[in-house]
């Protein structure tokens, strides 16, 4: 059985409703990235940063995985399938997908100023004043600006296993997780979905939104 990989950035998401930061006139524009998503902004203003993120969680928590994200359930039917997502939100998981990995962390998740573990967060918001078991601070379990990002390694892992990788709409400007088209000298197709492509050697591009062109090229894929 083949494997596929498949990494997906804000693009997939942004056809639920969820805004990217490169969106005029969406959530970000009205934050400075430096003010809500940093760990110096949280040490300065985490109440600030907190009301930010359950603004995110309550506009997730009233949107639907779109046909992008189940038609790449499908891919399971011939297909061994491992996404790795640049997202904060779980709609590839409520989308039936269950082999999901996370580069920038969970929106729907807390963890410990103190030892990193993680919880989930029942609802929508997470306050000042809630505690992990030992009593202290929970902040979002985001990857900020200036962070590590935990889930690397493995992410490169899966992307040397790909026998095909398939991107979908990220810009690959985030670094370190645009480096990961970098590792799939293995993969037989690298095939990336975004209306705005950058030009890539030795890439197939597909020029259109993830909503229309993902559910077409997981048919194709299927009678191949």
């Amino acid at each position: 059985m083949k494997h596929i990989v498949v990494f997906t950035g804000a693009g997939i998401s942004a056809e639920s409703g969820l805004g990217t930061f490169r969106d005029s006139g969406g959530l970000w524009d009205n934050y400075r990235i430096e003010d809500v998503a940093t760990p110096e902004a949280f040490k300065r203003d985490p109440s600030l940063v907190l009301d930010f993120y359950n603004i995110r969680r309550k506009q997730l928590l009233e949107s639907d995985p779109n046909n992008a994200h189940i038609s790449l359930n499908k891919l399971c039917e011939k297909f061994k399938l491992s996404i790795i997502t640049q997202n904060v939100d779980d709609l590839h998981e409520r989308s039936g997908s269950v082999d999901v990995l996370h580069l920038h962390g969970h929106l729907r998740q807390a963890r410990s100023i103190m030892d990193n573990k993680i919880y989930s967060i029942k609802g929508s918001d997470l306050n000042i004043g809630d505690l992990c078991p030992n009593g202290f601070q929970l902040r979002p379990n985001i990857v900020w600006f200036g962070e590590d990002v935990p889930n690397m390694d493995i992410a490169i892992e899966k992307v040397m296993q790909a026998d095909i990788f398939i991107i979908i709409g990220t810009s690959l400007n985030v670094y370190p997780a645009a480096s990961l088209i970098n590792y799939a000298s293995r993969a037989e197709r690298i095939i990336l979905v975004d209306p705005e492509p950058l030009s890539y050697p030795n890439i197939e591009i597909i020029s259109e939104k993830a909503n229309k062109a993902v559910p077409e090229l997981v048919e194709e894929l299927l009678v191949l």
